[in-house]
């Protein structure tokens, strides 16, 4: 097989943008033909949006699109479809989940979320509690259980969900992993309001909820398995994601210094240069870690960025607020909102310091996620644990 080169892709790029012009083609249509052409993510296989090109050669296509005016697909409102569902059912899934899903999951027509925490196995999430029985006859699964903190539940039309088959193993087996309808009944999605005064996140209640035997992703009983392979992606998309130089949170914090010299002191300025280093050195490092990850499965690094992300957020938002002084307190809109995505950047300085107070819980909690930098970065012993071998049905609760 021939290796795909960047001459390849650029001339896979002006052969799309000829036949699909961007100023007179339907943006969903122009999309679907990006997918078909294999330059959707072009490290995915022919056929499901790829090339089995190196990952690298990504930005030189999304480049030459973006300079010829072409449509992007959105990707903050379906990021846990990219960033989590789709590296895993590329893994896991079927010939047929790969084509049925990958395709209008890339495109934007059907968002994805993810039913995986619960309310009392956030943290801990092997010890969730969703049931999922197989139904004699038929072979379908019925559901039946609670998830919590679920982003875009109130929006998704589809969902993976882990939930437990077998609650006479311990409680790291037994799991099984599905793809869930969210329109299916039983479905009863309802929002919770954050500090914020928004309801970004949801719980979902699932009430004899019907999943076919051909939506289950992986083996029975491998359900922790590719649930990892979802959290390791999740952590990556969320800590490693890609920004310019002073952008992201540092950004509005570097804006206010440079046009309000009145707010400066000495201690705020060093503040605000030990911050600066840090953003650039932990975006730089996001930079590798996506290096790394054209050669291969994300690792823990991830779990090491994501920590980062979380902390740098919650620090700059608290010297941006510091620095307004009263005028940081302000938050202008304070309303009980069901938004499809979160911006940071777009708000006030009150928004972005409440919203930080999250990202050290989402995408895996800063204490689990020092604990896997531990243990399989640094290599320390693992704590000592009782509940290990025990069966599930037999944890306290």
């Amino acid at each position: 097989m021939t290796a795909i080169t960047a001459d390849h892709l650029l001339t896979r790029v002006r052969e799309l943008l000829a036949a699909h012009p961007p100023a007179d083609t339907d943006r969903a249509d122009f999309l679907r033909a990006r997918f078909d052409a294999g330059l959707a993510w072009v490290h995915y296989p022919e056929g499901l949006g790829g090339l089995a090109a190196p990952r690298t050669l990504q930005a030189l296509v999304d480049t030459e699109l973006e300079a010829a005016g072409a449509p992007d697909n959105d990707p903050r409102r379906i990021g846990i479809g990219l960033g989590m569902a789709a590296p895993t059912i590329l893994a896991y899934g079927t010939d047929e989940q790969k084509r049925r899903f990958l395709r209008p999951l890339w495109v934007g027509e059907e968002v994805w979320c993810q039913l995986f925490s619960e309310p009392g196995a956030g943290s801990d999430l092997a010890a969730l509690g969703t049931r999922a029985v197989r139904e004699a006859g038929s072979g379908d699964w019925i559901v039946d259980g609670q998830k919590v903190w679920t982003s875009s539940a109130h929006t998704a039309r589809w969902a993976i969900l882990i939930a437990r088959t077998d609650p006479t193993l311990p409680k790291h087996q037994g799991i099984t992993y599905f793809l869930c309808d969210m329109h299916a009944p039983g479905v009863d999605v309802r929002p919770l309001r954050q500090i914020t005064g928004e309801a970004e996140f949801n719980e979902v209640f699932l009430t004899g909820v019907r999943i076919p035997d051909s939506h289950r992703l992986g083996a029975v009983g491998q359900g922790w398995e590719v649930a990892r392979t979802t959290l390791m992606n999740e952590r990556v998309s969320i800590g490693g994601m890609r920004i310019p130089r002073e952008g992201g949170m540092i950004a509005p914090v570097a804006v206010a210094w440079r046009e309000r010299p009145g707010l400066r002191t000495h201690a705020l300025h060093q503040r605000l240069l030990e911050l600066w280093v840090e953003a650039e050195v932990a975006r730089l490092t996001g930079e590798r870690l996506r290096q790394q990850l054209a050669a291969g499965q994300p690792g823990p690094e991830g779990s090491g960025m994501k920590l980062t992300f979380a902390r740098l957020n919650q620090e700059i938002s608290g010297l941006e607020v510091e620095l307004l002084g009263e005028e940081g307190l302000l938050y202008e809109d304070w309303t009980m909102r069901r938004p499809e995505l979160v911006d940071f950047t777009g708000r006030d300085a009150g928004y972005r310091y409440l919203r930080a107070k999250g990202n050290s819980i989402e995408g895996g909690t800063s204490e689990i996620l020092l604990n896997i930098v531990a243990e399989r970065v640094l290599g320390l012993p693992a704590e000592p644990r009782d509940d290990k071998d025990l069966a599930w049905k037999d944890l306290a609760r």
